[in-house]
């Protein structure tokens, strides 16, 4: 089942990536199709108002007013079809339009055929659609038509524009057919220049695609990466806790088991006194509860505390009201746990009367200042000190030493903060991690 979603996910992948560059090339091939087909529509538009301009009102006129193929009709056909061969358009002609569905030719710009001499009939039906014909009845404005498709013609694009007399009113339309032949031959043109930049609009996308596939990749990787972080300190945290725990459980069936050979052999006042001095030690694992702004913190630092106990070490822990969450709950445990478990590690070696531990977290405006004072040996200045693997410990084989100031330092670092190690006494060290907060 795993592996059909993964194939179907792949898919899926290749499909949309195929979308997308079709997208890429299809949408800039229709946008010069568009382009092209209103550049050469305008540009025709503009023509077809030059040779209306120029027409020789008078001969016209003559033939509005008699329209029939006299030297006035061929003189206008020969002018229209000069215009015709100069455009390289498939027609140019004079139209009439009377009436909002329908308009007709009058004069086709085209060579005299002397074996047909009623080629292009005057009054023929034209095929300007009905909507262009409508708005030039109307409104007596300049249309520009779609690709008409025509049986007998073929296909085309039409522009026309009024005929103006000297009084400036409308006495007829002028009208330019465009072959689309022409019109497929400039787009051809365009998409031939335009290639290497619709090959590269898809190389982009390709790009693109990939870009967020790595990206995706590496996100995922980064995730997985914290969250095994995340999941191997808190377990190193529930075992320490786990182990405390199992250790005063094993001190108090002793203890019980004390005062239980105590009563029965009728010792009851020594009995007393040792319930008495267990009670000091419940008070002390009672005082371990922290309340604190941070929980992921306060738990932290009471099992560190718990865990001090059970080394019969004197743990002092002082914290300002700070919810400190500029710092990621991960980080902040990975910088504190290692410190401190470093710290009890180098206190448990002296006499009971002399292990002590402070642990100490502040906020200002500026920064997180954490400080962890133990008494123990003297630390000699040495640059390794943070380094991965450095140990001032017996190395043993089954145990992985010199990881936990790396972390630190390395953890510090992302923050732009700073970690010292120094000793300020022959028996006693401090460590001091500061943070900035912006």
């Amino acid at each position: 089942m795993k592996s059909f979603k993964v194939k179907l996910i792949l898919v899926f992948s290749i499909v949309l990536l195929v979308f997308f560059i079709g997208m890429s090339i299809y949408t800039p091939y229709m946008n010069i199709e568009e382009t092209v087909e209103g550049v050469i529509a305008n540009h025709t538009l503009e023509a077809a108002k030059s040779i209306a301009t120029s027409i020789d009102l008078e001969t016209y006129e003559r033939f509005l007013n008699a329209p029939t193929r006299d030297e006035d009709y061929w003189a206008m056909r020969s002018y229209l079809n000069d215009a015709r061969e100069k455009l390289g358009a498939l027609y140019v002609y004079t139209l009439k339009i009377d009436n909002p569905t329908l308009s007709t030719t009058l004069i086709v710009g085209f060579p005299k055929n002397n074996e047909d001499l009623n080629d292009f009939p005057i009054g023929e039906y034209c095929t300007v659609p009905e909507e262009q014909v409508e708005k030039a009845y109307y409104k007596g404005t300049s249309f520009v038509t779609g690709v008409i498709e025509d049986e007998r013609y073929g296909n085309y694009l039409t522009v026309g524009t009024p005929i103006l007399n000297e009084e400036g009113e409308i006495i007829s339309y002028l009208g330019i057919d465009i072959s689309t032949d022409t019109l497929n031959d400039i787009k051809g043109t365009a998409l031939q220049d335009n290639i290497y930049l619709l090959a590269f609009s898809g190389i982009l996308i390709i790009i693109a695609i990939v870009c967020v596939v790595l990206l995706q990749n590496w996100y995922q990787k980064e995730v997985a990466q914290e969250v095994d972080s995340t999941e191997s300190t808190y377990q190193k945290e529930i075992k320490t806790l786990i182990a405390s725990v199992s250790s005063l459980r094993h001190d108090y069936i002793n203890h019980i088991q004390v005062i239980h050979g105590l009563l029965n052999i009728g010792e009851t006042e020594q009995a007393s006194k040792y319930v008495s001095s267990l009670f000091k030690d419940v008070q002390v694992v009672e005082s371990i509860k922290l309340s604190l702004d941070h929980p992921g913190l306060a738990i932290l630092l009471q099992t560190k505390k718990l865990a001090s106990q059970n080394h019969q070490i004197d743990m002092d822990i002082t914290v300002d009201s700070n919810p400190f969450d500029k710092i990621k709950t991960i980080d902040l445990i990975n910088i504190l746990s290692n410190i401190i478990d470093n710290a009890i590690e180098a206190t448990i070696e002296l006499p009971e009367e002399e292990r002590k531990i402070a642990v100490c977290c502040k906020a200002d405006e500026s920064y997180y200042t954490f400080y962890i004072k133990n008494t123990g040996q003297k630390i000699l200045d040495n640059d390794d000190i943070f380094k991965q693997g450095y140990s001032t410990k017996t190395v043993e084989p089954e145990r992985i030493r010199g990881q936990g100031l790396f972390i630190v330092n390395e953890t510090v670092k992302k923050y732009n903060g700073a970690i010292t190690l120094d000793t300020i006494s022959e028996k006693e060290t401090i460590a001091i991690v500061k943070i900035p907060i912006k």
